[in-house]
């Protein structure tokens, strides 16, 4: 499965300054880990973000986000993200910090 080299580094780029955080191979792609909970992750159809459970309507109003869907269930607090919201950088970046702050207040692994 080919890789999405632009959105792994603009993710590589955003997250640099982030203390406790890992990569690994994951979902085709590389996912980043806060203290070895999943945050996000980067595949060849989009990027994949953690918002938590019951916290991702304000993130599934936006068009060109949508639930992530894993063997045909839904993914509650999961959201895949197109090329034009992950694009945007400021939308970008609002997602991620958002992940930040659920993923912090996860204990970790």
């Amino acid at each position: 499965m080919a890789r999405n080299e632009g959105l792994e580094a603009l993710l590589t780029d955003d997250l640099v300054a982030v203390r406790g955080l890992s990569q690994k191979a994951m979902f085709g792609g590389v996912a980043w880990l806060l203290n070895g909970n999943l945050l996000c992750g980067a595949r060849h159809d989009g990027m994949l973000v953690r918002l938590g459970k019951n916290k991702d309507d304000w993130a599934l109003a936006i068009a060109g986000i949508a639930p992530m869907i894993s063997q045909g269930r839904r993914m509650n607090g999961w959201v895949r993200v197109g090329a034009v919201v992950y694009g945007d950088d400021a939308l970008r970046r609002r997602l991620i910090k958002a992940a930040l702050e659920f993923n912090r207040s996860l204990p970790g692994k």
